[in-house]
């Protein structure tokens, strides 16, 4: 009976004294109430209880200690309370497999004693798979972990509370393929007695507070397929050993405070496909033999170290990595015209660095290069036809470099992608010279020495006062975005009268939205540029204070950019760019106004700038409320994630945003994390903002684009969602579902009429994965991003290749300007 969309209660009855049933199966559907069975009830022979995904509550029946022959329990992912089942398990000597994570259990003793759950489980010698993740379980692990069954293959207690050090005894599970321990508050070293576990393929430690060195002897783990040490406080310098793990496919060391040089011997790991060693204190070379890693699949992250020496040609050899970023250290000498070599790269960030030399044309020729940033180096030479021609770049920052020549053909950027460039001119750019005739030069040399001459005492003052905190602030940004940043330099402080004169009073004319803790108005500033000011009402002072280090903190060009900020005692508001059409949901109600090359555009955005809070900026941000309103779209229709009002810093390089104890694990403590049906479910349980939260709103935001109906419309009643509600008709019935607009602008083209329609299922299916019920089967937002960048170019290599010019521009004039 699982999957069948059925909501209410269980009957009272329907588990009593069933003494013949061995299988009850009710997963993925809407019940609610507690599990019916009384302290009389008795199901001797079952074997297997299913009730996962559903909103069931209250405390597990003791009386489920009668079914002693029972060998699979799944509650995982409803509202269950009250302490583990220690009673119940210790009568459960055949159990296999016991799920209950994503509730809401604690342990006992007021949460602060686990270990006569561990000891009661003890006596379930046949155990494979244990996974108590994501509850509100506190208290220190006990010895007696080490005590459960010899067959235990995977253990889950990750994103809990359970601090003190790891127990030596782990190393007893010899079987354990799958250890989990991340996102608690653990403390210690981590115990050398691990590597006892021959058979662990993935170890996941990230998220702690663990000290000390890495043990050398994990090395001599065989099948250890993926180490996640990161967001530690770990120091000392990589172990050579772990060159030994020949089958590691992730290394994630980032933000501890390892230092010391790069094993080169970790290029023998031909098998790694992540390696991220940012946010250390590495120094030395790159290893040409780390560089060469042609295995690598994904990313390459070294940012934010020391390191030093030239760019290792053995980089081109990574012919299917996504991302490199090997900002903010201290290489020097030119750039290798071999890094055109990485032919699927799509992201390439080499900005505060010591580079210099010209832009070799190899890099303009990344067929799949869509972020470039090279500020903050000392490049010369003019910029490449290569670059300027380059279909997919939607970012390059050059700022801060010594480039020359003309900049006119860049139509599609802004000066901030050039600042701080003396002899590049272009006429099209404000604050840069005009390119001139040679013809003109002993005048245009005249007229040149004299402002210099007039004007050089001015932006060398200006530059010694504010370039250099300008350029350590910009260093520490990770991928650094400046788009626009030449207005942000102009822009005075405004004053609260110049922002009241700006708005008109702020009058209900200049309105133009309302958010959780505030309304916005639009405004025009005495330099006639246009603005949006939004004014917290009612807001604590802790969402002012958060908006503005998240907005301070981060820069992508998916991302919302603040101006500047007012603040008084009695009037708190944030000024940014005034975004010329408005919000994403302003396009799809009353009824969508946008085809589906728009539709993968934004979302492709969104999803890009979701990654970036994710997983590369410098103090990672959990958005929280992620819904059309807050995503808004500017003159080119590109989508920026917008209102931080109640997001969540994570522990990144600053201490001052790390979580130290269980009072501090959330900045939004008490609030629901999110808009009403936009939010994951497990943030009904109590739990913690998180990026699975983020994600199951980003799924959410697709479905409703797709279907054209909001998650709250009147149709989804009785506890159905959105997403319950395509399931129903999907794969079946899809024009039920998908929402007109999205098809009305197919134009006629043989086969376009099916791409639409593969297009617009991909989307479903993205759709529905990302808000699956179980957190741990959502996709990061990496994955995400990547999937939809990968269907964007699709979409867009089919409309440039496979359409007729004329006939395209007859049936859809629009959908070019989308990309």
């Amino acid at each position: 009976m699982g999957n069948n969309r059925l909501s209410g209660r269980i009957p009272g009855r329907f588990l009593h004294n069933l003494t013949e049933v061995q299988y009850v199966d009710l997963t993925n559907n809407s019940l609610e109430g507690e599990i019916p069975l009384g302290d009389r009830s008795k199901l001797p022979d079952l074997r297997f209880l299913l009730l996962w995904s559903n909103r069931l509550s209250g405390p597990i029946p003791p009386s489920l200690s009668n079914s002693t022959e029972i060998q699979w329990i799944d509650l995982e992912s409803n509202f269950l309370s009250g302490e583990l089942p220690t009673a119940m398990v210790s009568h459960m000597p055949r159990l296999q497999y016991l799920f209950l994570s994503y509730n809401n259990l604690v342990s006992h003793d007021n949460n602060t004693n686990i270990r006569p759950f561990f000891a009661a489980l003890a006596n379930c010698t046949h155990l494979q798979e244990l996974e108590l993740a994501g509850n509100n379980l506190a208290g220190e692990i006990p010895p007696e972990v080490g005590d459960l069954s010899e067959h235990l293959a995977q253990l889950h207690l990750d994103d809990n509370g359970f601090y003190g050090s790891i127990p030596p005894t782990f190393s007893n599970l010899i079987n354990l393929t799958f250890l989990n321990l991340s996102y608690n508050l653990l403390n210690g070293s981590i115990p050398p007695e691990i590597s006892l576990m021959k058979k662990l393929e993935r170890f996941y430690l990230s998220n702690n507070m663990i000290t000390g060195d890495i043990p050398p002897v994990l090395g001599d783990i065989p099948h250890l397929g993926l180490l996640d040490l990161s967001n530690n406080r770990l120091s000392g310098t990589i172990p050579h050993s772990l060159s030994n793990l020949t089958q590691l496919r992730q290394l994630l060391l980032h933000h501890n405070s390892f230092h010391g040089v790069i094993p080169s011997s970790l290029g023998e790991c031909s098998n790694l496909e992540i390696l991220d060693l940012s946010y250390n204190r590495l120094e030395g070379r790159i290893p040409n033999a780390v560089a060469g890693l042609s295995s690598l699949k994904l990313y390459l992250n070294l940012s934010n170290n020391a390191l030093q020496g030239p760019l290792p040609l053995g980089l081109s050899k990574m012919d299917m990595v996504l991302a490199i970023d090997l900002s903010s250290n201290n290489l020097s000498g030119m750039i290798p015209p071999q890094l055109g070599g990485c032919v699927a790269i799509e992201y390439l960030n080499l900005s505060g660095d010591a580079l210099h030399g010209p832009l070799p044309a190899s890099i303009g020729k990344l067929s799949y290069l869509q972020t470039l940033d090279l500020s903050l180096n000392h490049l010369v030479g003019t910029i490449p036809d290569s670059l300027r021609e380059s279909s997919m770049l939607s970012f390059l920052n050059l700022s801060f470099n010594n480039f020359s020549g003309d900049i006119q053909s860049f139509s599609s950027l802004t000066v901030g992608s050039f600042l701080g460039n003396p002899n590049l001119c272009g006429s099209s750019f404000p604050g840069l010279s005009p390119c001139h005739g040679k013809r003109n030069r002993w005048s245009s040399a005249l007229r040149l020495s004299v402002i210099l001459t007039c004007c050089i005492g001015v932006p060398v003052l200006l530059l010694c006062l504010f370039g250099y905190p300008l350029l350590m602030k910009w260093r520490g940004i990770r991928p650094s975005t400046l788009k626009d940043e030449e207005e942000v330099v102009k822009l005075p402080r405004l004053s609260y009268m110049e922002l009241v004169e700006a708005t008109g009073g702020f009058g209900g004319s200049s309105l133009i939205g309302s958010g959780r803790f505030g309304q916005v108005y639009k405004g025009t500033l005495k330099d006639d540029t246009m603005i949006a000011v939004k004014v917290l009402m009612m807001a604590p002072p802790e969402s002012f204070k958060r908006e503005c280090e998240v907005l301070k903190r981060t820069r992508h060009r998916n991302l919302i950019r603040i101006i500047t900020a007012c603040s008084r005692p009695d009037f708190k508001a944030l000024v940014l760019p005034l975004m010329a059409n408005g919000s994403l949901e302003s396009h799809l109600y009353p009824r969508c106004d946008l085809d589906l090359v728009k539709v993968v555009g934004i979302v492709s955005d969104v999803a890009e700038g979701m990654a970036y809070l994710h997983h590369y900026s410098p103090v990672r941000v959990i958005h929280c409320d992620l819904k059309p309103s807050n995503v808004l779209l500017d003159e080119d229709m590109t989508a920026l994630i917008a209102d931080f009002g109640i997001a969540r810093l994570v522990k990144g390089e600053d201490d001052s945003t790390t979580a130290s104890g269980p009072d501090s694990s959330s900045s939004t403590a008490g609030l629901l994390h999110g808009s009403m049906g936009y939010i994951a479910p497990e943030y009904g349980l109590g739990r913690h903002p998180w990026t699975q939260g983020d994600v199951y709103s980003f799924g959410v935001l697709i479905l409703e684009i797709v279907t054209g109906k909001r998650p709250t419309d009147t149709i989804f009643q009785e506890g159905s969602t959105l997403q319950e509600w395509v399931k129903v008709h999907y794969p079946d019935d899809l024009e039920a579902i998908i929402d007109d607009a999205l098809l009305r602008m197919s134009p006629s083209v043989s086969h376009c009429d099916e791409v639409w329609r593969d297009v617009t299922v991909a989307l479903i299916e993205l759709g529905l994965t990302c808000t699956q019920y179980t957190p741990s089967l959502r996709p990061s937002m990496i994955e995400v991003a990547h999937e939809i960048g990968a269907l964007r170019r699709d979409l867009k290599q089919f409309i440039s290749k496979l359409m007729p010019a004329d006939s395209f521009a007859r049936s859809s004039s629009s959908l070019s300007d989308s990309w």
